[in-house]
């Protein structure tokens, strides 16, 4: 995909701000637990399971099969960090594949990971592992929650909204694990920042970027009050709109949205 240097600041802007960090620059944190909702991209997945693991964190792990099964199964068996592993994914869920990395790779208890397999969205992602832990008896006042980098701030959109509304008190650490952005090198678009492969393809990047802002914007056709009614409105950065205007009407990126 060719791509201007105004196209790549775009995709930047709104990069840097779907991607919500927390933790990085934490100096202390009293976490209860770690939770990671299906998706798949393995660099994201792989550094929160081993940080889990040094930290010796309980894991939930949400996801069932939807739009990211397919493609986590493929990375899981394709990727030069996991293909050796012999992990089983067909007619598994996200959360049971995540699990089995979790078990194998990083010798993560069994007793210390949390399966919820039914899920196929964000919000559906919040409320299934709302009802684990309460079911579980889990002790969950800090969590730090894991996405995909693109889906990490709807993601905790739709954690704060559905929690809130059952009445389960929790603070959510924003943790995408990498921050990707875009970088042109000999007139070409790599996307850096998972120092592993495993992350997107140009295309996907760039629609899931155009299709998050789509959704968090509180219209009829977004995620908020004025829309579905999945998350709480969300104050859109004046920056961000303008990237998203741009990228909306410009001939490279108009027909690409998720």
């Amino acid at each position: 995909m060719k791509m201007s240097k105004d196209i790549v600041n775009a995709l930047n802007i709104i990069s840097d701000w779907l991607a919500v960090d927390d933790f990085t620059e934490s100096q202390e944190i009293e976490a209860d637990l770690l939770i990671i909702a299906g998706h798949a991209v393995i660099p994201n997945i792989i550094g929160a399971l081993n940080f889990a693991s040094d930290a010796k964190l309980s894991v939930l792990i949400s996801g069932g099969v939807g739009h990211s099964t397919d493609l986590l199964r493929h990375e899981i068996e394709r990727n030069v960090i996991t293909a050796g592993l012999d992990i089983e994914t067909k007619g598994k869920s996200e959360a049971e594949i995540i699990a089995s990395l979790a078990t194998r790779f990083f010798n993560i208890p069994q007793e210390n990971i949390y399966i919820e397999g039914a899920s196929t969205n964000c919000g559906v992602n919040a409320t299934l592992s709302r009802k684990l832990i309460v079911d579980h008896g889990i002790e969950a006042k800090c969590a730090i929650l894991v996405q995909d980098p693109l889906m990490q701030r709807r993601t905790y959109e739709s954690f704060m909204h559905s929690w809130s509304q059952s009445n389960l008190p929790c603070t959510f650490i924003n943790w995408p694990v990498f921050s990707p952005r875009l970088v042109i090198v000999s007139g070409k678009p790599y996307i850096i920042g998972g120092h592993l492969p495993g992350i997107w393809t140009m295309e996907r990047y760039v629609s899931m970027i155009l299709g998050e802002i789509k959704r968090l914007y509180d219209d009829a056709d977004g995620y908020g009050p004025k829309g579905a009614g999945f998350i709480g409105h969300v104050d859109i950065p004046d920056a961000v709109l303008e990237a998203w205007d741009y990228l909306k009407v410009h001939k490279e990126t108009r027909e690409i949205t998720r």
